[in-house]
């Protein structure tokens, strides 16, 4: 029998939800209300004059080459540093799920950088890699490959991408030990009885059943490549050189805030909000059914 547990004092809830709805409210429904109503409109960079143009931003930007291309910079980003960010954490949590001796240890040094901002972590490889200062730049010269990120565009591709993987790896990393430590260790020692190799007992075993981890840090992930990697972007490149890592939310900034067309930043924050929500959707409609709870 279930019991189920009404919660009578019903003033009291809602005082205490209250908070919560304020800050959504006023946080992310009333900017975005506003995004909404101001890529409908034209303005001068005063905010002097408006004119009603309905969706004239929006066919702008889907004729804009640079937009377009910027769009294309922004799926090789996600798409790369999503995967190598799982990836790298994937197999750091492995590592440290068969550590014994000096485990504590190991995995606190793995959680440090998730302490670290976006806008830090970029300062922080913008000084590694530094073309004229940087011992990263220095080992790669002495390998023979002449790094300068302010000037190749491809460097720079490189450079934000590996700083905002490395940047999320920490928080992929604790789900994935969590998730790995809550695996019934007789699961694994019954596949290796049967005789399946290390290998064999990951990817027919283990892997399946951190699916849900998986999956969650899927989302996860692509919401940060998307939103969280302005601070990386800012921070390094700034977008350059000549557009190589002008990501969509970069662009918003960089049109919006330093070119003040308020219009077409506000339409860029629309279709950035759009993609984010309608990838949200796509995953939880069709990757969710892969993943076995």
């Amino acid at each position: 029998m279930i019991k189920r547990v009404h919660f009578t004092n019903r003033p009291l809830a809602y005082l205490l939800i209250l908070p919560q709805v304020a800050i959504t409210l006023v946080f992310f429904i009333w900017p975005a209300a506003q995004a909404l109503f101001q890529s409908f409109l034209l303005e001068d960079a005063f905010g002097l004059s408006t004119e009603f143009v309905w969706f004239d931003n929006f066919v702008d930007l889907a004729r804009d080459p640079f937009y377009l291309s910027s769009f294309r910079t922004t799926v090789v980003f996600s798409v790369i540093s999503t995967a190598l960010s799982m990836g790298s954490a994937l197999l750091l949590a492995v590592m440290a799920d068969r550590v014994v001796k000096g485990a504590t240890g190991y995995k606190t040094l793995l959680i440090w950088p998730y302490a670290v901002a976006p806008a830090v972590a970029g300062v922080l490889w913008f000084f590694t890699f530094n073309p004229s200062i940087g011992v990263g730049a220095y080992a790669l010269r002495s390998l023979g490959y002449d790094w300068n990120h302010t000037l190749d565009g491809f460097d720079a591709m490189v450079l934000i991408i590996v700083a905002a993987a490395w940047n999320q790896v920490s928080y992929n990393f604790l789900f994935f030990l969590a998730g790995l430590q809550s695996i019934p260790r007789s699961l694994i020692e019954a596949a290796a009885i049967d005789g399946a190799r290390p290998a064999k007992r990951f990817w027919t075993v283990i892997f399946p059943l951190l699916s849900p981890t998986t999956f969650f840090l899927l989302v996860v992930n692509v919401v940060f490549a998307f939103f969280n990697t302005f601070g990386i972007v800012h921070a390094t490149t700034s977008g350059g050189p000549a557009g190589a890592t002008n990501i969509l939310v970069y662009k918003v900034y960089s049109d919006g805030f330093v070119g003040l067309d308020l219009g077409g930043s506000a339409a860029q924050s629309v279709i950035l909000m759009i993609i984010v929500i309608s990838l949200t959707v796509v995953q939880f409609r069709y990757i969710e059914r892969r993943v076995e709870y």
